[in-house]
């Protein structure tokens, strides 16, 4: 593991490994003890413009290669990524902060991607549409967009950046991928070393290690990207947006979420607890997918409390690396005492804490909370980590008011005993995805995923990645002579 931090601590442009040429560097700290796993010279407006050239003249004859040609890199890839599996967790707990469990539900989603590129990559298909105009051929044709840029965030690198990367490629672009500065590798030149053995055409994908700090808006501003597929939170995908849309480029925008798993009072108590604790502590709940309150009918709502409040407090906080752990460390102290501060106001408006963790470093032990003012502004934002409030309710239609009093809308779970009731819930509910009898964080390879209101834009996967990274041509033939008025 320890040579992919020293061997990938570089840009990868035009097929070349290299370091960038900017005056600071990328450090790159295990968030769990702080250590030091690599170095990286952050790349500046110049090798962004180079990574883009690059994809760009690449890309003509990418797109021209026969589909079933395009397909056998990502074959490929995905035996890689099966052979070094291994030594890949290693790398997300040691970078991410991830525990065991979590590396190993993001490597099995990435290798699902994968395998759903394989067949994206035949799934473009044209057809003929009937014409009123007599001897007329009108031929609809799906082509790729040309470039797309991506930028990943920190909380699932790897499978984030493989999930816009891979389908990008097998549909006929070129990408340059731009990761987060707290995951380069793991979300960003891991991901160029698996296609480089995977035998992608040299040029084709580039990883820029870079800043806003140092370039600025060039890498959504660049005239030769089409689309830019950024995941991270609304603040920053709201500027993302408003750049793209000034450029007239297209954007898909995975961002935050505030999503709630709601216990009717005919539900199985124990399955609940459970879902519950899962959909909020995985990740230390950096998930933008993760439950961030907890809605109980209040007729069960002292028994669901005693059965949560017992189970959070089996969680073992620690290191990462220990299989046991089910806590480890959160990305950074920004977002430690971030949460911290989360606590502290919410117990000054008055809340109560069922469970209070400690903070020590980026170790943020859980926190339960109840009794938050309902018009608390915290009850109304993401809360990026192991803190979940806890909200009783009285009937369905009050539960349907406190789950859509949210500017968010990406996920959400609702539990009963009648599944149609929950079906009938979930349509109530203003969001992009919502689960009966199941957590809150999903994602499959042929299911739309994506958000409502200020938790995105677009869709990802299955039919709607056809949507994302390609686009429609019309050519007409006229067999025959056209007639024209003059």
């Amino acid at each position: 593991m320890s040579s992919y931090f020293s061997d990938l601590a570089q840009q990868y442009i035009g097929g070349e490994w290299r370091p960038g040429t900017g005056s600071w560097d990328v450090i790159d700290f295990n968030p769990y003890d702080d250590e030091k796993l690599a170095s990286i010279t952050v790349a500046t407006v110049e090798e962004v413009d180079e990574a883009y050239r690059s994809a760009a003249r690449a890309q003509k004859q990418w797109a021209a290669a026969n589909p079933y040609a395009r397909r056998g890199v990502f074959e490929r890839a995905l035996r890689i990524l099966e052979e070094r599996e291994a030594e890949i967790s290693d790398l997300i707990v040691a970078e991410v902060g991830g525990t065991r469990v979590k590396a190993g539900f993001e490597l099995h989603l990435a290798k699902e991607f994968l395998r759903e590129s394989i067949h994206l990559a035949l799934r473009p298909e044209g057809k003929i549409v009937p014409s009123p105009i007599d001897g007329k051929e009108n031929r609809v044709y799906r082509v790729p967009v040309g470039v797309v840029g991506v930028i990943s965030p920190f909380n699932f690198p790897f499978l984030l950046s493989i999930k816009s990367v891979a389908p990008a490629l097998a549909l006929g672009n070129g990408v340059v991928l731009k990761p987060h500065q707290n995951t380069p590798i793991a979300g960003g030149t891991l991901v160029a070393k698996i296609f480089e053995d995977a035998g992608l055409p040299a040029g084709l994908f580039n990883v820029v290690v870079t800043d806003i700090a140092e370039i600025g808006d060039a890498f959504i501003e660049h005239p030769i990207p089409k689309v830019i597929s950024f995941t991270g939170s609304d603040r920053v995908g709201r500027h993302v947006a408003t750049v793209c849309a000034k450029h007239f480029k297209r954007t898909v925008l995975e961002l935050g979420g505030n999503s709630a798993l709601v216990v009717l009072d005919d539900a199985d108590l124990d399955y609940a607890v459970d879902a519950a604790v899962f959909s909020r502590f995985v990740h230390q709940g950096q998930a933008c997918m993760a439950a961030n309150r907890v809605l109980v009918d209040r007729s069960i709502a002292d028994e669901f409390t005693e059965k949560f409040v017992a189970k959070v407090r089996t969680l073992k906080v620690g290191d990462p690396r220990d299989p046991q752990t089910v806590i480890g460390p959160v990305i950074n102290t920004t977002q430690a005492n971030a949460l911290s501060g989360t606590v502290e106001q919410a117990l000054a408006e008055g809340a109560t804490a069922l469970v209070r963790g400690t903070v020590s470093g980026n170790m943020v032990e859980p926190s339960v909370l109840a009794d938050v003012p309902a018009d608390s502004d915290l009850l109304r934002q993401e809360t990026f980590g192991p803190v979940v409030f806890l909200i009783p309710f009285d009937g369905e239609e009050e539960a349907v008011g406190i789950v859509n009093d949210s500017p968010y809308g990406l996920s959400g779970a609702v539990h009963t005993a009648d599944i149609e009731r929950g079906v009938s819930f979930a349509q109530q509910i203003d969001t992009g995805m919502f689960h009966v009898n199941d957590g809150t964080v999903h994602d499959e390879p042929l299911v739309p995923f994506g958000g409502e209101k200020h938790s995105g834009i677009g869709r990802l996967n299955g039919e709607t990645t056809l949507e994302a990274f390609t686009t429609i041509k019309w050519i007409s033939v006229q067999h025959g002579r056209s007639g024209f008025p003059f």
